[in-house]
């Protein structure tokens, strides 16, 4: 883990104050002095821990699309869980149905950073409106070999089975930040952080499966010529036309853009061009900047067939670096594709919280209503000395 990204903690197994202690003793933690913020608002999703939250609509699952499914990683004594969590009101409350209990995240082994999915179309043997949950196992382990394993559901969420591997390390380094994402091919694309190769601190790889089974193909998306950046926790959605917009952070050595957000297009969702490219750094029309742990989401938009992107980032940025009025407060909109400067619209959860680590704030979830009008937010933020998820959705002010 680099000291230069609040990325993730050094372990995730429990729920006390230890990991962050031990985060601060590492220099990984940024504190900003003054009175301790109240947690962020909006509602509980679970009254515990919560982390790295991710939400779906469900639209090709029958009589049960509409439905908004969240999941968050908690832990139960010292086993790394998926909690998921379901809305049948849109997002106005929601319900635990399911648990993702990987064994292989079990008694202290490690878990962090999932994902949830649900299939838009069938991929091998698995049918559209499959759920897919992955995450990052093992990082607590001696002389550990982290894996990405993927786990299906059938039955909206309800029960889990392990389903494959993505990758696993070839050494103690991490793989982390699964994302799934389906090309233009209709594979199944999975993307993820991987700090395994000796010439990069980190990466961003892509894989894909055509049956969900065995993956392969897999090849760098990011890959800096400077080793010590660190590319990460790729976020891809299809917009309207087609394309293909990834959102990352890239930490570097120390400076004004430490883990500052760019994103880069791909016309088929597996061939991103140049890994050495970097991409973009999305931007206000006064220069503001989104740092660490972004979050990116697509809806369609009346008379525009780019439709609407939807972008968040832990900490937002004054064009001379100072921390902007508004952070955690602000969600960013776009109705070009990404391109040209993006506009500030309210965060429908408030996270005050000026401490930067991995909780307040930390690749929240944006889920858009099927119109893009209105915005889902889960957004997590320390309680005491547990993280906890908090959801809210607010109107999105026209242009």
């Amino acid at each position: 883990m680099s000291a230069h990204r609040p990325a993730r903690p050094l372990s995730l197994r429990t729920a006390t104050l230890l990991p962050l202690l031990l985060a601060l003793l590492a220099g990984l933690v940024v504190v900003q002095s003054g009175t301790p913020a109240a947690a962020a608002t909006g509602t509980l999703l679970r009254d515990g821990t919560g982390l790295y939250p991710r939400a779906v609509r469900l639209a090709h699952s029958g009589a049960a699309n509409g439905r908004v499914l969240a999941s968050v990683v908690t832990f139960s004594g010292n086993n790394g869980l998926g909690a998921v969590h379901e809305s049948t009101d849109g997002g106005a409350s929601f319900r635990e149905v399911g648990t993702v209990s990987d064994p292989e995240a079990a008694a202290g082994q490690g878990l962090c950073c999932s994902a949830l999915y649900e299939l838009p179309q069938q991929v091998g043997s698995l049918p559209a409106g499959t759920l897919l949950w992955a995450a990052s196992v093992g990082q607590d382990e001696p002389n550990r070999r982290m894996a990405l394993r993927v786990f299906r559901s059938n039955d909206i969420g309800r029960s889990w089975s392990y389903l494959s591997t993505i990758a696993t390390a070839p050494d103690t380094k991490g793989l982390w930040e699964p994302e799934f994402s389906v090309d233009a091919t209709g594979a199944l694309v999975a993307h993820y952080s991987d700090e395994t190769d000796p010439a990069h601190s980190q990466k961003l790889v892509a894989a894909r499966t055509t049956d969900g089974l065995n993956w392969t193909g897999h090849h760098d998306t990011i890959a800096s010529t400077l080793a010590s950046d660190r590319p990460g926790m790729a976020v891809v959605r299809r917009i309207g036309d087609g394309t293909y917009v990834m959102s990352y952070e890239i930490c570097a050595a120390a400076g004004q853009y430490v883990c500052v957000v760019h994103y880069r297009t791909s016309p088929d969702g597996w061939n991103w061009g140049d890994p050495a490219y970097l991409g973009i750094r999305p931007e206000t029309a006064d220069g503001k900047y989104f740092k660490h742990a972004p979050n990116l989401a697509w809806a369609p938009e009346a008379g525009n067939p780019k439709g609407r992107l939807f972008l968040v980032g832990q900490v937002m940025y004054n064009r001379d670096g100072s921390r902007a009025e508004g952070s955690g407060r602000t969600v960013w909109v776009n109705s070009t594709g990404a391109s040209g400067s993006w506009r500030a619209v309210p965060a429908p959860v408030t996270v005050e919280s000026t401490t930067v680590d991995y909780c307040p704030n930390y690749s929240s979830s944006l889920l858009p209503s099927p119109d893009g009008t209105s915005l889902l937010q889960i957004a997590t933020d320390w309680a005491g000395s547990v993280c906890k998820p908090y959801f809210a959705t607010g109107s999105v002010p026209a242009a």
